[in-house]
């Protein structure tokens, strides 16, 4: 048995991945945790195999032919890691950098906390700045904040999914959220299995907030840790496609909206999706955005594929 396994999905981010795992692995050699890594690349092209073979021997490693996505990456991690009985996974993303004590401080939160299913840390970009990393479930109001344009002041608000900034002080104690941002999420090996990880119909993106959803749902509670401070660079794969990741990121918010909000309420959240991607069509002078806007309105047909 051993406390954690923390499971890392990668695509073409090397430079990140080299600091994070060195991140990590200092944390873990400062702490008292028994832990192993295990990284799961997503058919990177530059290299990123060869890196880990040649700096990381330690950890391990399972190259994928084919992008396979974050949420059947990482279950493919934990499933790899099972093997060795974690108590705990730790599903952190390449593009972040471990601050001493956040991976002991998750795994505290957890153990300190019986109903506690899953932790997520407190993050801050690359420059220092706040990072929100908790959120309230999406509903129609933060659809209007991502379509329509919004008084600024409410963009912090709780109409806009966000927890006050004064609950992420760093002294101040692991507070209750409905979903942490999947860049760090700390999960009991047992609430794992017992929720089937995630989703894999979700290719990337909203794969969190559909197990934060189901773990709720299935009586456990979920913390946002200010202790466990986490550095997060945020999109270093994903702005590689711009306009893809755009449809992705809409194909997975009509899959979570049918799959968690009622008939009516996805129908009006489909409606109100369709129309917006339409005028911003007609708007767009760069051809292959016309096209994924396009393309995200025919996703959010009410009669479309579930």
């Amino acid at each position: 048995m051993i406390d954690v396994a923390i499971v890392i999905v990668s695509w073409n981010v090397r430079e990140y991945l080299a600091d994070c795992l060195r991140s990590v692995c200092t944390d873990l050699g400062r702490s008292n945790l028994h832990g192993e890594i295990f990284v799961v690349d997503n058919a990177s092209t530059d290299g990123t195999v060869s890196l880990l073979k040649d700096l990381f021997p330690q950890v391990h490693v399972i190259a994928n032919d084919e992008n396979r996505g974050f949420g059947a990456a990482n279950n493919q991690g934990m499933q790899a890691a099972a093997e060795y009985d974690p108590r705990y996974y730790f599903l952190l993303n390449p593009d972040t950098f471990v601050r001493p004590g956040a991976i002991g401080n998750l795994v505290n939160c957890l153990e300190e906390r019986p109903q506690a299913g899953m932790a997520g840390a407190r993050l801050l970009y690359g420059d220092g700045r706040f990072q929100h990393s908790a959120f309230y479930f999406p509903g129609l109001g933060q659809l209007m904040f991502d379509l329509l344009p919004m008084p600024s002041r409410l963009y912090e608000s709780r109409l806009n999914g966000r927890y006050a900034r004064r609950y992420y002080q760093p002294r101040r104690n692991p507070f209750q959220i409905d979903h942490p941002l999947g860049a760090t999420m700390m999960v009991r090996a047992d609430v794992a299995e017992s929720t089937h990880g995630f989703d894999e119909s979700f290719h990337m993106f909203c794969e969190e907030i559909d197990w934060s959803w189901r773990v709720r749902q299935a009586g456990w509670e979920i913390y946002a840790v200010p202790s466990a401070e986490i550095i997060h660079y945020a999109g270093e794969s994903t702005r590689q496609v711009p306009a893809d990741t755009m449809v992705n990121l809409w194909r997975s918010r009509e899959r979570l909206y049918r799959k968690h909000h009622g008939r009516f309420r996805f129908a009006m959240a489909a409606r109100l999706v369709r129309r917006s991607m339409t005028r911003k069509a007609d708007k767009a002078t760069d051809l292959e955005f016309r096209r994924a806007y396009q393309e995200v309105a025919t996703i959010w047909s009410v009669n479309g594929k579930k």
